[in-house]
């Protein structure tokens, strides 16, 4: 089973392969049904064999026509019984665009393969009718555990009804922000909750309800970059508690946010680390490997956004930290929303 994205803690030894997440291949597509010849002798219909009358003088058969991989899903979603994903009511894919969208994205992640799609779609709908992830956008989150560990940004045209690939729309971890890692890892459901909600804040600036034009297995402009900073960060310090965060958000978002990864930065990773990637590359597939970008130096961010996006002038706008010339993720960027801790008591 392919496992597409994300995590959320730092990588080390144990866990840094555990972020390189399977590969996502091109959707297989799917063939036309043969159409069976006329029979030559006449026999008796069979519960699986519809009678269909033929008119004179016509040679071919009807035959009845088979669902779609995204009919069969879209049968599925309205059997379940919960309604939404990603912020999204399904409907019937054929006239409503967003749904269409996300349950392509379902097939892409397992290269059209309908049964594994449809095992994950119902994972993700039991869990979204159990975590209720629209909601926790709306919670408010312990300021000192929280604050200035995750932020949305968006560059480019920020209307989510815009085209889609006039914008780039990012998540940040920024690891050296955490004052403790008790605190903020310690509570795993606490830490998924608000892990969750930077999610679902970037989905809603993604506009996936607003899509019009639908997507294919290899056409998809409604994914997301991440940066993960780890300046400031130990790395031959491995926290228990920071190891199951990580591990937990891994299953998460592999089973519930399917081909929403388009890029993945590891900026300020000791020059060490690099050695691991260079490894990696022997042994993990191409198309997994090429989404992921190890740098040394955070600055470098920018002059890889050069050129890697048709967002004209994106590096630019990058912090200055980023190697850009825009503003500080403090002011530029949007955060689960906080509270103090006497709030929240």
């Amino acid at each position: 089973m392919a496992t597409p994205e994300a995590t959320t803690a730092a990588p080390n030894n144990t866990t840094l392969q555990g972020e390189v997440s399977a590969v996502v291949p091109d959707n297989a597509e799917t063939k036309p049904a043969a159409e069976p010849s006329p029979p030559t002798e006449t026999t008796p219909a069979t519960a699986d064999t519809p009678v269909v009358a033929e008119k004179a003088g016509d040679a071919d058969v009807p035959v009845e026509k088979k669902a779609t991989p995204i009919e069969e899903l879209w049968a599925l979603a309205q059997a379940h019984g919960h309604p939404e994903i990603w912020g999204v009511t399904l409907a019937d894919p054929a006239t409503h665009v967003p749904t269409q969208v996300i349950l392509q994205k379902y097939l892409n992640a397992y290269d059209g393969d309908v049964a594994k799609s449809k095992d994950t779609l119902t994972k993700t709908l039991d869990w979204r009718a159990k975590m209720q992830p629209v909601e926790l956008v709306k919670k408010k989150f312990n300021r000192n555990k929280f604050a200035g560990l995750g932020y949305t940004t968006v560059y480019g045209n920020a209307d989510p009804a815009a085209d889609p690939e006039s914008r780039e729309v990012f998540t940040w971890n920024i690891y050296g922000s955490v004052k403790s890692l008790d605190e903020t890892f310690g509570n795993l459901p606490e830490f998924i909750e608000w892990r969750v909600a930077l999610m679902e804040d970037a989905l809603q600036a993604l506009g996936i309800d607003k899509a019009t034009k639908p997507i294919t297995a290899t056409y998809d402009p409604y994914k997301i970059l991440q940066v993960h900073d780890y300046k400031s960060i130990s790395f031959l310090r491995q926290s228990p508690v920071v190891k199951t965060a990580s591990t937990e958000t891994i299953k998460i978002f592999a089973q519930n946010y399917p081909e929403l990864l388009k890029e993945k930065f590891f900026v300020n990773v000791p020059v060490f680390m690099g050695f691991i990637y260079t490894f990696m590359k022997l042994f993990v597939a191409a198309k997994t490997i090429k989404k992921f970008h190890p740098m040394s130096n955070g600055a470098n961010l920018a002059r890889e956004m050069a050129t890697s996006s048709k967002v004209k002038g994106l590096g630019e706008m990058l912090p200055e930290e980023y190697g850009g010339k825009g503003a500080a993720l403090s002011s530029a960027g949007r955060q689960p929303s906080l509270e103090d801790e006497t709030a929240a008591q």
